[in-house]
């Protein structure tokens, strides 16, 4: 290629875009000193060849970092990095373990509230420990800030905040540039920040917030799904008993909604994963039940469907946990946060 400089990195099982990887690599070399401003870049045919993309998502790629001033085209003679207020002062590298709209909603707070400060690269590993270690190696010691969310899965499917291989790759991170957000590990050295959830004391809390309404019901059934490629933590498990022995209430934990449940009046449902919410509302509706009248419904984690659907949630402040991360970045600060959670009433209750 024309530039010794420049060095794009493309990472094939990411799921970010070719043409975004390729910009955001022009843009980390740029606020890195290694392009300087009005230096030459390769030609769209070069860099095609180069990387064996097609001449389409290098070309999209360059429309890109043009729309942005990032770099200029010269009129036979190629394209040329240029001075941008856009260029990033801080690099980011964000770690999340599911694509789920909460954590897409800690994601897009977090890069709204850095603003033009900062450029975050996302990276998503489906809780799986292997590779969130494949992208923590591959990426010690390119960035300013690793901001991270463990959450995994054991062999059984069941939930795991941490492994020994997991805590060796985060131990080496420098940790004036560690975040770790939702669940945090007390065993991981030295001075970092936080924004976690308590997921026993949470749902115990919050339960207790909204004990008024639940009082009209005569037995709780919390949907915790055991094993699942995305598990949760058993601390909700935990909290959810907690609640109902301390306010002696008749519960039961099942692993799923099932198909044509037992459904009986004055039950209430704490539902976690969305297909069960789905599949018990639809079951309601058909067995000609009425919503917060026969049966009561609490989902966990708020949503803006939920919200638009009259879904009462128990839920952490998601959009919050983003800001928080970024006043840490933009302040340099190292706080350990626990995040807000709260009982929010609507129609189900």
């Amino acid at each position: 290629m024309t530039s010794q400089s420049i060095e794009i990195k493309i990472d094939p099982s990411s799921r970010i875009p070719k043409y975004k990887q390729i910009v955001d690599s022009i843009v980390y070399d740029i606020a890195q000193g290694n392009l300087k401003i009005g230096e030459k870049i390769p030609s769209i045919n070069e860099l095609s060849e180069h990387l064996l993309l097609s001449r389409d998502t290098v070309e999209k790629a360059y429309k890109n970092l043009k729309e942005k001033k990032i770099i200029v085209s010269v009129k036979g003679k190629g394209y040329y990095t240029t001075k941008t207020d856009l260029i990033s002062k801080t690099n980011v590298f964000f770690l999340v373990n599911k694509p789920s709209t909460y954590k897409m909603i800690i994601y897009n707070s977090f890069v709204d509230t850095l603003g033009i400060n900062g450029h975050v690269n996302l990276h998503i590993y489906h809780c799986d420990e292997t590779l969130f270690t494949k992208y923590l190696e591959r990426n010690i010691g390119y960035y300013d800030y690793y901001v991270i969310m463990p959450h995994f899965r054991d062999e059984n499917s069941n939930h795991v905040s941490c492994t020994a291989s997991v805590l060796e790759s985060i131990e080496k991170i420098p940790k004036n540039k560690l975040i770790m957000l939702d669940n945090t590990k007390p065993e991981i050295t030295g001075n970092y920040g936080a924004i976690f959830q308590d997921f026993k004391e949470d749902i115990y809390n919050a339960l207790k917030e909204g004990i008024e309404r639940i009082q009209k019901y005569d037995k709780i059934i919390l949907v915790y799904p055991n094993k699942s490629v995305n598990p949760y933590p058993k601390r909700i498990v935990y909290g959810f008993k907690k609640f109902c022995v301390e306010h002696h209430f008749d519960f039961e934990v099942l692993d799923k909604i099932y198909d044509d449940m037992e459904l009986q009046s004055k039950d209430l449902y704490i539902t976690i994963q969305e297909r069960d919410l789905v599949n018990l509302v639809r079951q309601i509706r058909s067995k000609k039940l009425t919503l917060a009248k026969d049966i009561g419904v609490i989902s966990y984690n708020d949503t803006p469907l939920k919200e638009l659907l009259g879904i009462t949630v128990i839920s952490t402040d998601f959009k919050a946990m983003g800001e928080s991360a970024a006043y840490m970045v933009l302040k340099n600060k190292k706080e350990r946060v626990k995040n807000v959670f709260k009982y929010i009433e609507r129609n189900s209750v």
